[in-house]
């Protein structure tokens, strides 16, 4: 899986050894982070985008994020879509969880998926809330899940 950072910088490391080192230089410079992991779609044509990322917030202080795109030609109704992102994000917190926990960090995972019953992406709400929280992760939904519905959606090509 290639992950990248916001200015293009391919990060050469395994994701899980980038985020140890990524943790270990924020906090050693004093700041106490949080991480939220999101990912955003895009149909385009045949291909289905997706972006996922990995934001690093320094608490007062800005932050940064690492990210990583994959295309793909499958179809999916718009529930099917929202479950895969969600699918997506879970993959890399649970891949990366043990870190948060030996370093005393915050995490949760953003659903770019609207609280808003009018909108079509409700319909994996529900799914999506208990996937997460089923996984022991803390869960935000729009208009708090910034991490999927900005960065992430800043990140897909």
């Amino acid at each position: 899986m290639l992950w990248r950072k916001f200015n293009g910088d391919t990060i050469r490391l395994p994701i899980k050894e980038a985020v140890a080192n990524a943790i270990q230089r924020e906090t050693a410079a004093g700041f106490k982070l949080k991480v939220c992991i999101g990912t955003d779609s895009q149909v385009k044509g045949k291909d289905t985008e997706f972006a996922t990322v990995i934001v690093f917030l320094r608490e007062g202080h800005g932050g940064f994020m690492f990210i990583h795109n994959e295309k793909t030609q499958l179809k999916y109704s718009i529930k099917e879509r929202m479950l895969v992102e969600v699918a997506k994000s879970i993959e890399i917190a649970y891949e990366l969880c043990n870190l948060f926990t030996q370093y005393d960090v915050d995490m949760e995972v953003h659903a770019d998926i609207n609280t808003n019953p009018s909108f079509k992406s409700n319909e994996a709400l529900r799914e999506a809330m208990g996937y997460i929280l089923g996984m022991g992760f803390a869960f935000k939904a729009k208009p708090e899940a910034f991490a999927s519905s900005s960065c992430a959606n800043k990140a897909v090509n």
